[in-house]
């Protein structure tokens, strides 16, 4: 059935409905956008080694127990471009960019964790499950 026929076929509160469910999703996807971050946090333990901000170009090497990491920021992300661990799976992670996105070098035990601006720390749920 083709759409002009099929918009014949409904009733003015039908077509009425139909744009506010349009508008109601398009807003949703624009409300919901993850922010980019603002901050990048390394945690070695229970200790943050260092702090920087996204927006400042910069390597930085990182101390851990197997060695020095080399993290780049640049362009609003972070990514571990060198590590002396033995499987790089820090590295072929990629970047990091938006809030809440996360880095680790497990046996250099390094996390490297983005934070957002403003009220963005409390992002909400990822999934539910009962």
């Amino acid at each position: 059935m083709k759409l002009a026929a099929l918009l014949q076929r409904l009733t003015p509160f039908d077509r009425k409905l139909l744009l506010i469910l349009v508008v109601l999703v398009s807003l949703s996807f624009l409300l919901l956008q993850q922010g980019a971050g603002a901050r990048v946090l390394v945690e070695s333990g229970d200790n943050t080694i260092f702090v920087a901000d996204l927006d400042q170009d910069q390597q930085v090497e990182l101390r851990g127990p197997l060695g020095l990491t080399l993290l780049k920021i640049s362009a609003g992300s972070a990514q571990v471009v060198s590590s002396p661990c033995p499987q790089k799976i820090c590295i072929g992670l990629g970047k990091a960019q938006h809030s809440g996105d996360l880095l680790a070098c497990v046996p250099n035990r390094l996390v490297i964790r983005i934070e957002g601006a403003g009220g963005d720390k409390e992002r909400g749920y990822d999934f539910l499950s009962r």
